[in-house]
């Protein structure tokens, strides 16, 4: 169950850095709009890291946590911010992926 908390995680961490990014593109209301949205999903990734982390070894967690909001956030910039999606960008996300994959079946 801890796992599947530490993905959700992970998920909000891509929602509080997509929430950062569309607050620098916005003005006025709605960059107020998304700097709360930014601030909730904050919130509800650090404490699902928290708890997650009263069974699963702090190293593992949090390299599992910054792993899956990175390659959500990569992702994130290049199916909304246009941000490009090349040939070694992708080889080092599907390296990372693996590498979270890895940590999972190395963790007890």
């Amino acid at each position: 169950m801890n796992w599947i908390l530490l993905i959700i995680a992970g998920l909000f961490e891509v929602g509080f850095a997509s929430c950062l990014g569309k607050a620098k593109e916005a003005t006025g209301t709605a960059s107020t709009y998304w700097m709360g949205g930014f601030f909730v999903c904050l919130s509800i990734s650090m404490f699902l890291l928290y708890k997650a982390t009263q069974t699963l070894p702090i190293g593992t967690a949090y390299a599992v946590w910054t792993g899956v909001g990175a390659v959500g956030t990569v992702l994130m910039g290049i199916l909304v911010f246009k941000e490009p999606a090349d040939f070694w960008r992708m080889f080092f996300i599907t390296t990372l992926i693996a590498s979270i994959v890895g940590l999972k079946f190395v963790s007890h």
